[in-house]
C-alpha cells in the first residue's frame, strides 16, 4: 500500500468501521510508525494528537479493535480500516464516537448473534431451542412468519406489519445460518441479478 503521509504533514485521517455492520465507528490519524505497528500486530494504533504519541486503541480499555480489512482512498492519503471491536469504540462508552440514534445495520449484528448462539450455545436461548427441532420446523417458521406478514400487510396495522416483518427477518436469518448461508452471499445475489 503506497501512503503519502507528506502530503498531510506526516499524519493521515484513519476512518474505523464495524466490518459487519459497516458502522463508522471512530476517526483517528496514524504516522509511519502507527501504520507499520497496525500492519504488524493486527490491531489498530493510532498517533495520538493530544498524548503526542503512539496509541493503541483499547490499551486502556481492553476494547481492541482487531484489523480485518485496509483500504486506502484515491489520493493515497486516507485510511478505511474494517474492525471487530472487542467492546464500546468511543471512550463515552458508546458503540461508535457518533451519536447515531441507533445502529442502521442491526441485521447484520443479529446475524453475528445468531452465528455465535451457533458457536457457543447459552441456555435458554431461543435459536439454540429452534436449533434443536431441526431444519424443517425453522423452514416451517419461516413459512409461518411469512404468512403473518402478508395477513398484516392487508388486514392489520404498521406496527403488526413491523413486527411480522421483523419476526420473518429473524428466521430466515436462522434458516440462512442452518443451511450454511449468510446475507453476504444473499447480497452478492442480488447485486449480479441487478446488473
Amino acid at each position: 500500500m503506497s501512503i503519502d503521509f507528506n502530503k498531510t504533514d506526516g499524519l493521515i485521517p484513519v476512518i474505523i468501521q464495524d466490518e459487519q455492520t459497516l458502522e463508522v465507528l471512530m476517526l483517528g490519524y496514524m504516522n509511519k510508525e502507527a501504520y507499520h505497528k497496525t500492519v504488524k500486530e493486527n490491531i489498530v494504533t493510532f498517533f495520538s494528537r493530544s498524548k503526542n504519541r503512539l496509541w493503541t486503541k483499547g490499551e486502556t480499555s481492553n476494547n481492541f479493535l482487531h484489523v480485518k480489512s485496509m483500504n486506502i482512498d484515491c489520493d493515497n492519503d486516507t485510511l478505511l480500516i474494517k474492525v471487530k471491536a472487542d467492546g464500546p469504540t468511543c471512550h463515552t462508552g458508546s458503540r461508535s464516537c457518533f451519536k447515531t440514534d441507533y445502529n442502521q445495520n442491526f441485521i447484520l449484528k443479529l446475524e453475528e448473534i445468531i452465528g455465535d448462539r451457533y458457536e457457543n450455545p447459552k441456555e435458554g436461548s431461543y435459536v439454540n431451542k429452534l436449533r434443536g427441532k431441526g431444519l424443517n420446523k425453522i423452514a416451517q417458521k419461516v413459512g409461518e412468519e411469512a404468512v403473518e406478514t402478508v395477513i398484516a400487510a392487508l388486514n392489520e396495522t404498521e406496527t403488526d406489519l413491523i413486527n411480522e416483518s421483523s419476526d420473518l427477518v429473524f428466521h430466515l436469518l436462522v434458516l440462512l445460518r442452518e443451511k450454511g448461508l449468510n446475507l453476504e452471499r444473499i447480497a452478492k445475489n442480488l447485486e449480479e441479478r441487478h446488473k
